[in-house]
């Protein structure tokens, strides 16, 4: 196994984390955005007023896109347990 394809490996890993926390963090992102405008628009200083938007968000993100990304996840995983052949040089 060159350093080489070490590298694609770990490349493609950290490509596929980043995609797959970028589905989770951005609408939570959106939303914490949306509920600080309406804070500074109406001076509620609640703390506790953008966790709840949040972590709702975040759930319904993690039920719609989870079968995605879990394909994802398998699709890469698979592909890394089918091409330990070649990793370790046997064909």
């Amino acid at each position: 196994m060159t350093p080489e394809s070490v590298l694609d490996i770990l490349q493609g890993a950290v490509y596929l984390i980043i995609v797959l926390l970028l589905i989770i963090l951005i609408p939570a992102l959106l939303v914490g955005l949306l509920v600080s405008m309406f804070q500074a628009a109406t001076s509620i200083n609640e703390q506790t007023l953008t966790f709840i938007p949040k972590l709702l968000v975040t759930f319904s993100v993690l039920m719609y896109a989870g079968p995605y990304m879990l394909g994802r996840l398998t699709e890469f995983m698979t592909q890394m347990f089918l091409n330990i052949p070649l990793y370790i040089g046997g064909g």
